[in-house]
């Protein structure tokens, strides 16, 4: 791998985790304002708290789906050969 391809792939590695970081602030900020909009709209002020859950379950539910794909993508070098060495290696 040349110098070229590795800023790129350093690249896309900082964008993915910039993605999530940002999924998660969206996350919560649509449910602020949802939750925001029903206590305006109805004058009840726990709908607040309610859509500020739904924002913050989001959230969560982002860094799931993204570890899930995470570990995904680490079970396809399971059966690669360079790494058949390490799997029983009992220091690594």
């Amino acid at each position: 791998m040349n110098k070229r391809q590795k800023i790129i792939r350093k690249g896309i590695e900082a964008a993915d985790g910039l993605s999530l970081g940002i999924s998660m602030v969206v996350a919560v900020l649509i449910g602020v304002g949802i939750g925001y909009f029903l206590k305006n709209l109805t004058g009840i002020v726990w709908l607040f708290w309610v859509g500020v859950f739904i924002g913050v379950a989001a959230a969560i539910l982002n860094v799931y789906k993204a570890y899930k794909a995470q570990i995904k993508s680490y079970e396809e070098f399971k059966e690669e050969n360079r790494y058949k060495d390490l799997k029983n290696d009992p220091k690594a």
